[in-house]
């Protein structure tokens, strides 16, 4: 084994903001350990505070799927300035989290240097594009997946895994079971309605508008309803409150989507990580995603090749928690879908007790603890 004095670079590549998150999570995580550590690489803020040295910050234009096409140029650019630095500077380890798009060049990149490489978050090759299993395989050493049926989904196509458990819970400091919702006394005229349009700018710019007009027509059915706009930081709550409806009342808060979730009554949600987050909350939600009416029906429609798109629903294999995916232009079956469900204390108290049971296995292990011990076993 080789000396914990010995000083070990490890560069991470974060392209959005939840994969900032995991990644200073699992920083923190290895600066527990005995070796002396030092990290550099592309991410956010967060990575930034724990002690990363960024070479630029990737997180503010994040994108999804097919959406991420509009930033090949600049992650072309980026690419390269990647490259050059493992070609000029000794690296132990890269660690690559999520956004397989951005992140199999890095990890490409890093293989011709012969640096070790690590996924963290397995890219959804069992949603689409599964052809990609020999890139994969190519350019990782060691998988973490953060989904327990993944762990066998890879290891059957011969990839190095480990089922780490899921970031989106190591900051939980709570009983999930305890977050479960009777709505004995639940009253849908006083109805508290959290509003979750995401981080990406794109989310925002896509969901934001139809939100609203949802909220505004459940306030018809709903007369003493209040509504909430959770954002991830004070950036995104200038660009919430910038394009507000002006008939809309909303109240706008810079907070979690988890603690938002468990004080709402229900929540209306982009699909994305966040809806395991308000799972935990056993809140029940309705799932949104927008897209490209062209780009869904000549490439999205034909890539994707699960049942269900959102997280809680391909966890559950069934549709546990309707979603809306993509939403284009009508937004009448959500608004049907959402006066149901409030309609019905019983159908509310069994989702929120059917997304605890869901999610609350995910909840007992640290994925960063433990991707921390895949990282010193990949350094020694």
């Amino acid at each position: 084994m080789s000396e914990p004095k010995q000083i070990y670079r490890i560069f991470i590549s974060a392209a959005e903001p939840s994969a900032d998150a995991h990644c200073a999570g699992l920083i923190t995580a290895l600066k527990k350990s005995d070796y002396n550590l030092e990290f550099v690489g592309v991410g956010g803020d967060k990575m930034a505070d724990a002690g990363c040295r960024l070479l630029e910050t990737t997180t503010a234009n994040a994108a999804m799927i097919y959406n991420a096409f509009t930033q090949i140029g600049r992650y072309v650019k980026l690419i390269r300035k990647i490259k050059k630095f493992f070609q000029s500077n000794k690296v132990d380890l890269v660690i690559v989290c999520d956004s397989p798009a951005f992140n199999f060049h890095v990890a490409k990149a890093a293989k011709k240097c012969g640096i070790k490489t690590l996924f963290y978050v397995a890219p959804q090759l069992w949603a689409w594009g599964s052809w990609r299993i020999k890139k994969l395989k190519n350019c990782c050493d060691k998988l973490a997946c953060i989904l327990p049926f993944e762990q066998q989904w890879f290891r059957d196509r011969g990839v190095d895994v480990a089922f780490v458990g899921n970031p989106l819970f190591d900051e939980l400091d709570e009983n999930l079971a305890d977050n479960k919702k009777d709505y004995a006394d639940f009253d849908a005229k006083h109805l508290k309605l959290a509003l979750m349009p995401g981080s990406r700018p794109a989310e925002i710019k896509s969901l934001w508008r139809p939100m609203q007009q949802i909220a505004i027509r459940l306030k018809r059915k709903c007369p003493k309803a209040t509504f909430i706009a959770v954002a991830a930081d004070n950036k995104k709550k200038e660009i919430l409150q910038a394009s507000h409806i002006p008939s809309f009342k909303c109240y706008y808060t810079v907070d979690s989507v988890h603690s938002q979730a468990r004080q709402a009554d229900f929540v209306i949600v982009a699909s994305g990580s966040a809806t395991l987050q308000v799972a935990a909350a056993g809140c029940p939600m309705a799932i949104m995603y927008q897209s490209s009416k062209f780009m869904w029906h000549t490439v999205g429609r034909w890539l994707l090749k699960t049942k269900h798109l959102s997280l809680v629903n391909i966890l559950a294999q069934k549709e546990l928690a309707p979603e809306f995916m993509p939403y284009f232009t009508s937004i009448d079956p959500i608004v049907s879908s959402v006066e149901g469900l409030i309609d019905s204390r019983t159908e509310l108290a069994k989702l929120s007790g059917n997304l605890i049971d869901l999610v609350e296995p995910l909840s007992r292990t640290s994925a960063a603890e433990k991707t921390a011990q895949l990282v010193i076993e990949m350094l020694s």
